[in-house]
């Protein structure tokens, strides 16, 4: 699916949630077993639940792109998020933002929407295709394993497809001008 790609292209994936039992570890589990192998990524988990803010920072800002885990928790994403978000700044500048959400019925798509308009505010770019899970407790086995993987892996790949092409031309373009001499 993927060409190589040398330097390849590094992956932060967000954890969106740090409740205790978090259906987000066995989601994001699923999206970092999607991305690793011989592809053009290398990936790295950025846990508010395990990191401390130093080295999420540090994580964040060594990516060329991020997929954000996130669920929805009363129309919206959690607080933990948006707490790592605000404490952060110029690591999402110029840099391609892609989400797997999960939640009900909506598959947490209301927390992605609100999510767009914040990365938007820091000047990153957010992949319109992503992955959604609808009633996610019910898609996935006590292991963390996919039920029905089909639909969720096409999605995927999709995603990782324009992931790719964002980060490269993104990459590309702030190592020839630095973005942030633009940026507010």
């Amino acid at each position: 699916m993927h060409r190589p790609l040398i330097p390849q292209i590094k992956v932060a994936v967000i954890y969106g949630s740090t409740r205790q039992g978090r259906l987000c570890t066995k989601v994001a589990g699923w999206t970092i077993a999607q991305i690793e192998g011989d592809g053009p990524f290398a990936v790295e988990s950025v846990d508010p639940g395990a990191h401390d803010l130093a080295e999420q920072t540090e994580r964040l800002g060594r990516a060329d792109a991020f997929i954000v885990v996130t669920p929805e928790y009363n129309r919206s994403f959690p607080a933990p998020l948006k707490a790592l978000i605000d404490a952060t700044g110029a690591e999402w500048r110029g840099k391609p933002v892609a989400f797997v959400s999960y939640g009900g019925v909506s598959g947490g798509l209301r927390a992605v929407e609100q999510l767009r308009l914040v990365f938007a505010e820091l000047h990153a770019a957010t992949i319109r295709d992503g992955v959604c899970f609808a009633n996610a407790w019910d898609q996935f086995d006590e292991t963390g394993r996919l039920r029905d993987a089909d639909r969720a892996e096409r999605a995927m790949a999709t995603m990782l497809g324009q992931l790719h092409w964002w980060a490269s031309a993104l990459r590309t373009a702030r190592n020839t001008v630095p973005y942030g001499q633009f940026a507010a």
